[in-house]
């Protein structure tokens, strides 16, 4: 992939985003930056960002992946279909 001027400036522009957003900070000099800027686009809820992140991807030909869903465990699934309320006492769910 070559860097050229639009692909630098966009990507000063995504990395000054991700920062003030998503508190990461990726370096430019970075083997993966543009991979890990795509990423980190993928998992921003502002739209501006992710735009962005679509034009990177295009003017650098690299595809943007979207992120799996995150996976629900077991005692997570339980605990969302059960019917009634808990609070937490001392680290243990007490149902009420």
């Amino acid at each position: 992939m070559e860097l050229n001027k639009a692909v630098i400036d966009c990507m000063q522009s995504l990395r000054r985003r991700l920062r003030a957003e998503l508190a990461v900070d990726i370096r430019l000099s970075q083997p993966d930056a543009v991979s890990a800027m795509l990423s980190a686009c993928m998992a921003s809820n502002d739209p501006q960002t992710r735009e962005l992140g679509e034009h990177l991807a295009n003017i650098s030909d690299t595809p943007m992946k979207p992120t799996a869903p995150p996976i629900k465990l077991a005692a997570e699934s339980a605990d969302a279909g059960s019917a009634g309320s808990y609070k937490v006492y001392r680290g243990q769910r007490v149902y009420s």
